[in-house]
């Protein structure tokens, strides 16, 4: 519905200049005036026509510019064999004009579509081969403790830990790939932001102590009111701050930060760890896309899904070496 509320707009606007570019020759011809040529103007909406519609949206706009010029070839404007002449290879020259840009336009159109075809399809051969990556390596292991206790080798409690281990981590991956696969169905509440930070902060405690990480939080005064999800949000906040105690060494600290504006709630979180370098930065919310060892490479795709789920935004300023800064905004 809105796409052809938006065509019939633009048709609309084709029409109008058009029917400008008429009146205005007219007016020029009618002030004795008749060098003053008009005529290319009407490659205008031949051209506009072509790049919204393709060639049969080129071909309407040549129909409708054809109408608007037909005044012309009648009156006072249009004297003698040799003016008909000359109207008449504006048209056929205009027709030409339009049928190749449409030819062209359609057809980088169909190979951009062909290239976004073989990228989803290459996009979807990597997730393939990652899955089978990542759950290949625990599936080994519980097959061979598996046959260890069949055969009755080994210390047996040692091979169920290491079973259970390695069965968590194939959960862990199947849920993050359903996750990610699933539309996020929010509900949204009015609540303070401040809150879920601070939850997100106290999940990730525990990691940042085992890392010997810390965690600063400087939060407004106020409370900052905005409608999210807050499971969500914290989900993604967990997310992000996790993988900054993980890019940071014992002793650095990990800064969360919130500041207000009129349009809503600008959230940073900053370690002064290794920093990323180009090729991480452009590549990091690509699905299972990871430098982890045992990460799948969602994290950061269902954090980006989620905030933006939100009518916000995430960014990332990193340089190697300088630590890197996560830029969240989310508006009111």
């Amino acid at each position: 519905m809105i796409r052809n509320d938006r065509n019939k707009y633009f048709i609309l606007i084709i029409a109008a200049f058009s029917l400008l570019i008429t009146s205005l020759h007219i007016l020029v011809f009618e002030q004795q005036a008749p060098y003053v040529v008009l005529e290319e103007l009407y490659y205008i909406p031949l051209l506009f026509g072509a790049i919204m519609f393709d060639i049969k949206g080129a071909i309407f706009a040549y129909l409708i510019v054809s109408v608007s010029y037909l005044p012309f070839f009648f009156g006072g404007w249009t004297t003698g064999v040799l003016g008909i002449f000359d109207r008449v290879l504006h048209l056929l020259f205009s027709g030409i004009f339009t049928f190749l840009a449409g030819f062209f336009v359609e057809r980088l159109k169909r190979q951009q579509k062909e290239m976004e075809r073989n990228r989803y399809l290459s996009n979807l051969g990597q997730v393939a081969a990652t899955i089978v990556h990542d759950l290949k390596n625990p599936l080994i292991t519980v097959l061979g403790f598996a046959r260890r206790i069949q055969e009755g080798k080994g210390n047996t409690n040692t091979a169920a830990g290491a079973i259970t281990e390695s069965a968590e981590n194939m959960q862990r991956i199947v849920n993050d790939v359903l996750d990610f696969a699933k539309p996020i169905q929010l509900k949204l509440k009015d609540d303070d932001t401040r809150n879920v930070i601070r939850q997100a902060v106290e999940a990730c405690k525990a990691k940042a102590g085992e890392k010997g990480v810390a965690l600063s939080v400087d939060l407004p005064d106020i409370p900052v009111t905005l409608a999210t999800d807050s499971f969500y949000i914290q989900r993604a906040l967990v997310n992000l701050i996790s993988n900054a105690i993980e890019a940071s060494d014992k002793g650095q600290e990990v800064e969360i930060s919130t500041v207000t504006s009129k349009r809503g709630v600008v959230i940073t979180i900053k370690d002064h760890g290794s920093g990323m370098d180009r090729e991480t930065i452009e590549n990091i919310f690509i699905p299972f896309y990871t430098k982890k060892r045992g990460g799948s490479g969602l994290g950061m795709a269902i954090a980006k899904k989620i905030i933006e789920g939100h009518r916000g935004k995430i960014r990332i300023e990193s340089k190697p070496q300088r630590g890197t800064e996560i830029i969240i905004e989310l508006l009111l």
